[in-house]
Protein backbone atom coordinates (compact mmCIF):
# COMPACT_ATOMS: atom_id res chain seq x y z
CA UNK A 1 0.00 0.00 0.00
CA UNK A 2 1.02 3.27 -1.08
CA UNK A 3 0.32 6.70 -0.82
CA UNK A 4 1.11 7.85 -4.43
CA UNK A 5 0.78 5.07 -7.42
CA UNK A 6 2.60 7.03 -10.18
CA UNK A 7 5.75 7.57 -7.39
CA UNK A 8 5.52 4.23 -6.14
CA UNK A 9 5.88 2.93 -9.94
CA UNK A 10 8.00 5.15 -11.28
CA UNK A 11 10.55 4.40 -7.87
CA UNK A 12 10.18 0.21 -8.07
CA UNK A 13 10.65 0.27 -11.92
CA UNK A 14 13.62 2.01 -11.68
CA UNK A 15 14.96 -0.46 -8.55
CA UNK A 16 13.74 -3.35 -9.65
CA UNK A 17 12.98 -2.73 -13.38
CA UNK A 18 9.34 -3.55 -12.88
CA UNK A 19 6.40 -2.52 -15.38
CA UNK A 20 2.89 -1.89 -14.44
CA UNK A 21 -0.69 -2.61 -15.64
CA UNK A 22 -3.98 -1.39 -14.18
CA UNK A 23 -6.25 -3.61 -13.26
CA UNK A 24 -9.87 -4.00 -12.75
CA UNK A 25 -10.37 -2.33 -9.97
CA UNK A 26 -9.72 1.26 -10.52
CA UNK A 27 -7.25 3.90 -10.82
CA UNK A 28 -5.68 3.13 -7.46
CA UNK A 29 -4.26 0.25 -8.32
CA UNK A 30 -1.77 -1.75 -10.60
CA UNK A 31 -0.13 -5.10 -10.96
CA UNK A 32 3.67 -5.47 -11.12
CA UNK A 33 5.39 -6.99 -13.78
CA UNK A 34 8.78 -8.77 -14.18
CA UNK A 35 9.30 -10.08 -17.64
CA UNK A 36 5.52 -9.66 -18.12
CA UNK A 37 4.68 -11.97 -14.91
CA UNK A 38 2.96 -10.79 -12.07
CA UNK A 39 5.13 -10.55 -8.51
CA UNK A 40 3.07 -7.85 -6.31
CA UNK A 41 0.26 -5.98 -6.67
CA UNK A 42 0.01 -1.85 -5.40
CA UNK A 43 -3.13 -0.24 -4.01
CA UNK A 44 -3.07 3.88 -3.22
CA UNK A 45 -4.64 3.25 0.07
CA UNK A 46 -2.56 4.32 2.55
CA UNK A 47 -3.98 7.79 2.75
CA UNK A 48 -7.02 7.08 2.34
CA UNK A 49 -7.04 4.23 5.30
CA UNK A 50 -4.52 5.75 7.77
CA UNK A 51 -1.67 3.27 7.29
CA UNK A 52 2.14 3.70 6.92
CA UNK A 53 3.47 2.78 3.71
CA UNK A 54 4.24 -0.61 3.29
CA UNK A 55 4.49 -4.46 1.47
CA UNK A 56 2.17 -6.76 2.62
CA UNK A 57 2.26 -10.24 2.70
CA UNK A 58 -0.77 -12.33 1.49
CA UNK A 59 -1.33 -16.25 2.38
CA UNK A 60 -3.44 -18.20 -0.38
CA UNK A 61 -6.37 -20.13 1.30
CA UNK A 62 -9.57 -21.84 0.23
CA UNK A 63 -12.19 -20.41 2.19
CA UNK A 64 -11.91 -16.90 3.58
CA UNK A 65 -14.43 -17.16 6.15
CA UNK A 66 -13.06 -19.85 7.54
CA UNK A 67 -9.43 -18.63 7.98
CA UNK A 68 -10.96 -15.09 9.60
CA UNK A 69 -12.77 -17.07 12.27
CA UNK A 70 -9.67 -19.31 12.96
CA UNK A 71 -7.67 -15.92 12.93
CA UNK A 72 -10.16 -14.20 15.54
CA UNK A 73 -10.91 -17.77 17.77
CA UNK A 74 -7.11 -17.34 18.19
CA UNK A 75 -7.02 -13.80 20.33
CA UNK A 76 -6.13 -12.10 16.99
CA UNK A 77 -7.70 -9.45 14.67
CA UNK A 78 -9.35 -9.19 11.52
CA UNK A 79 -9.33 -5.31 10.71
CA UNK A 80 -10.70 -5.63 7.21
CA UNK A 81 -12.44 -7.71 5.21
CA UNK A 82 -13.27 -10.43 3.72
CA UNK A 83 -14.01 -8.61 1.21
CA UNK A 84 -14.73 -9.17 -2.72
CA UNK A 85 -11.82 -8.05 -5.17
CA UNK A 86 -12.34 -8.76 -8.52
CA UNK A 87 -12.61 -12.88 -8.77
CA UNK A 88 -11.34 -13.42 -5.08
CA UNK A 89 -12.05 -12.26 -1.74
CA UNK A 90 -9.25 -10.88 0.43
CA UNK A 91 -8.55 -9.65 3.95
CA UNK A 92 -5.84 -7.36 6.55
CA UNK A 93 -5.53 -9.18 9.61
CA UNK A 94 -2.83 -9.32 12.80
CA UNK A 95 -1.18 -11.79 14.42
CA UNK A 96 -1.23 -11.64 17.99
CA UNK A 97 1.93 -10.10 18.32
CA UNK A 98 0.93 -7.94 15.98
CA UNK A 99 2.23 -8.69 12.42
CA UNK A 100 -0.18 -7.65 9.69
CA UNK A 101 -0.31 -9.91 6.89
CA UNK A 102 -3.60 -11.06 4.76
CA UNK A 103 -5.14 -13.86 2.87
CA UNK A 104 -6.43 -14.00 -0.62
CA UNK A 105 -9.15 -16.56 -1.36
CA UNK A 106 -9.55 -17.07 -4.92
CA UNK A 107 -7.25 -17.84 -8.25
CA UNK A 108 -4.19 -17.05 -8.56
CA UNK A 109 -0.98 -16.87 -10.78
CA UNK A 110 -0.50 -20.41 -12.36
CA UNK A 111 2.95 -22.14 -10.87
CA UNK A 112 3.45 -18.70 -8.89
CA UNK A 113 5.03 -19.24 -5.78
CA UNK A 114 7.45 -17.44 -3.34
CA UNK A 115 10.99 -18.04 -4.55
CA UNK A 116 10.03 -19.74 -7.84
CA UNK A 117 10.86 -17.91 -10.93
CA UNK A 118 10.29 -14.25 -10.80
CA UNK A 119 8.17 -14.39 -7.91
CA UNK A 120 9.72 -12.39 -3.77
CA UNK A 121 12.59 -14.57 -3.17
CA UNK A 122 11.11 -14.85 0.46
CA UNK A 123 8.76 -14.14 3.41
CA UNK A 124 10.34 -13.64 6.59
CA UNK A 125 8.37 -12.99 9.68
CA UNK A 126 10.73 -10.85 12.25
CA UNK A 127 8.99 -11.45 15.72
CA UNK A 128 9.38 -11.41 19.43
CA UNK A 129 8.53 -15.56 19.74
CA UNK A 130 8.89 -17.41 16.46
CA UNK A 131 7.72 -20.38 17.81
CA UNK A 132 4.28 -19.15 19.46
CA UNK A 133 4.00 -17.60 15.68
CA UNK A 134 4.52 -20.91 14.08
CA UNK A 135 2.14 -22.44 16.38
CA UNK A 136 -0.68 -19.48 15.26
CA UNK A 137 0.08 -19.13 11.50
CA UNK A 138 0.36 -23.27 11.30
CA UNK A 139 -3.19 -23.09 12.62
CA UNK A 140 -4.59 -20.72 10.80
CA UNK A 141 -3.33 -21.82 7.74
CA UNK A 142 -2.98 -25.38 8.04
CA UNK A 143 0.87 -25.81 8.01
CA UNK A 144 2.31 -29.16 8.51
CA UNK A 145 -1.27 -30.96 8.40
CA UNK A 146 -1.59 -34.26 6.86
CA UNK A 147 -3.41 -32.41 3.96
CA UNK A 148 -1.76 -33.25 0.60
CA UNK A 149 0.85 -30.67 -0.07
CA UNK A 150 0.72 -28.79 2.92
CA UNK A 151 3.93 -26.54 3.75
CA UNK A 152 6.81 -28.42 5.89
CA UNK A 153 7.61 -26.79 9.30
CA UNK A 154 11.25 -27.04 10.78
CA UNK A 155 13.27 -25.33 12.99
CA UNK A 156 16.32 -24.78 11.93
CA UNK A 157 19.01 -22.10 13.40
CA UNK A 158 17.04 -20.46 15.74
CA UNK A 159 14.31 -19.87 13.09
CA UNK A 160 11.19 -22.19 12.17
CA UNK A 161 11.53 -22.31 8.31
CA UNK A 162 8.44 -23.11 6.25
CA UNK A 163 8.83 -25.22 3.14
CA UNK A 164 6.75 -26.54 0.36
CA UNK A 165 7.57 -29.01 -1.70
CA UNK A 166 11.65 -29.20 0.01
CA UNK A 167 11.85 -25.74 -0.95
CA UNK A 168 12.08 -22.55 1.49
CA UNK A 169 8.99 -19.93 1.15
CA UNK A 170 9.21 -18.22 4.72
CA UNK A 171 10.82 -18.04 8.06
CA UNK A 172 9.94 -16.56 11.19
CA UNK A 173 12.71 -15.03 13.24
CA UNK A 174 12.79 -14.72 17.04
CA UNK A 175 15.32 -14.67 20.41
CA UNK A 176 17.63 -18.00 20.70
CA UNK A 177 14.87 -20.70 22.21
CA UNK A 178 16.32 -20.45 25.60
CA UNK A 179 15.97 -16.66 25.62
CA UNK A 180 12.93 -14.40 26.60
CA UNK A 181 10.94 -12.91 23.67
CA UNK A 182 13.01 -9.56 22.25
CA UNK A 183 10.36 -6.71 23.56
CA UNK A 184 12.29 -4.62 21.01
CA UNK A 185 11.51 -6.15 18.38
CA UNK A 186 8.62 -4.61 16.13
CA UNK A 187 6.82 -7.46 14.93
CA UNK A 188 6.46 -7.88 10.84
CA UNK A 189 6.25 -9.22 7.75
CA UNK A 190 9.49 -8.67 5.64
CA UNK A 191 9.86 -8.92 1.56
CA UNK A 192 12.70 -9.84 0.13
CA UNK A 193 13.06 -9.12 -3.97
CA UNK A 194 15.69 -11.04 -6.19
CA UNK A 195 18.00 -8.35 -8.49
CA UNK A 196 20.76 -9.33 -10.75
CA UNK A 197 23.56 -6.48 -8.60
CA UNK A 198 21.94 -5.81 -5.06
CA UNK A 199 24.74 -2.81 -5.01
CA UNK A 200 22.82 -1.55 -8.63
CA UNK A 201 19.57 -1.34 -7.14
CA UNK A 202 20.91 0.58 -3.93
CA UNK A 203 22.60 3.04 -6.30
CA UNK A 204 19.12 2.93 -8.10
CA UNK A 205 16.91 3.36 -5.33
CA UNK A 206 19.25 6.50 -4.10
CA UNK A 207 18.79 8.23 -7.11
CA UNK A 208 15.21 7.35 -7.21
CA UNK A 209 14.66 9.26 -3.96
CA UNK A 210 14.39 6.08 -1.53
CA UNK A 211 17.52 5.65 0.97
CA UNK A 212 19.24 2.66 2.15
CA UNK A 213 18.36 0.89 5.15
CA UNK A 214 21.10 -1.56 5.09
CA UNK A 215 24.27 -1.25 3.29
CA UNK A 216 25.32 -3.84 0.45
CA UNK A 217 27.04 -6.62 2.27
CA UNK A 218 28.13 -10.55 1.52
CA UNK A 219 26.73 -13.62 3.70
CA UNK A 220 26.75 -16.89 3.09
CA UNK A 221 24.08 -17.39 0.86
CA UNK A 222 24.56 -14.22 -1.05
CA UNK A 223 24.40 -10.29 -1.02
CA UNK A 224 21.69 -8.13 0.18
CA UNK A 225 20.79 -4.70 0.91
CA UNK A 226 17.69 -3.46 2.61
CA UNK A 227 16.20 -0.31 1.04
CA UNK A 228 13.39 2.27 1.86
CA UNK A 229 11.38 3.58 -0.90
CA UNK A 230 10.60 7.43 -0.56
CA UNK A 231 7.44 7.22 1.22
CA UNK A 232 8.73 4.63 3.56
CA UNK A 233 8.22 1.09 2.89
CA UNK A 234 11.10 -1.06 3.99
CA UNK A 235 12.14 -4.08 1.34
CA UNK A 236 15.46 -6.34 0.98
CA UNK A 237 16.65 -6.99 -2.80
CA UNK A 238 18.78 -10.07 -2.87
CA UNK A 239 21.39 -11.27 -5.08
CA UNK A 240 22.43 -15.11 -4.27
CA UNK A 241 25.48 -16.67 -4.72
CA UNK A 242 25.39 -18.41 -8.38
CA UNK A 243 26.54 -21.55 -8.12
CA UNK A 244 23.52 -22.43 -5.05
CA UNK A 245 20.77 -20.25 -5.93
CA UNK A 246 17.57 -22.88 -4.02
CA UNK A 247 20.49 -22.23 -0.69
CA UNK A 248 19.99 -18.84 -0.76
CA UNK A 249 15.98 -19.31 -0.30
CA UNK A 250 16.83 -21.65 2.50
CA UNK A 251 18.79 -19.61 4.62
CA UNK A 252 18.34 -16.13 3.75
CA UNK A 253 20.02 -13.06 5.48
CA UNK A 254 20.61 -9.78 5.99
Amino acid sequence: MTRDLEAAQTFYGAVLGWTFRATSLGPDFSVALADEVPVAGMGALAHTMGVPVSWTAYFAVENADVTAARIRERSATVAVGPISIGKGRAALAADPAGAVFGFWEGGGVPGWQVGRGKAPAWLELRTRDAFAAAIFYGQVFDWASDEPGAPEVEYEHDAVMVRVGGHTVAHLRGGAVEADPDPQVRPRWHVFFVVDDVDAAAEAAVKAGGTVAGQPSDSRVGRAATLRDPHGGLFTVTSPHKDSPERAADRPQE
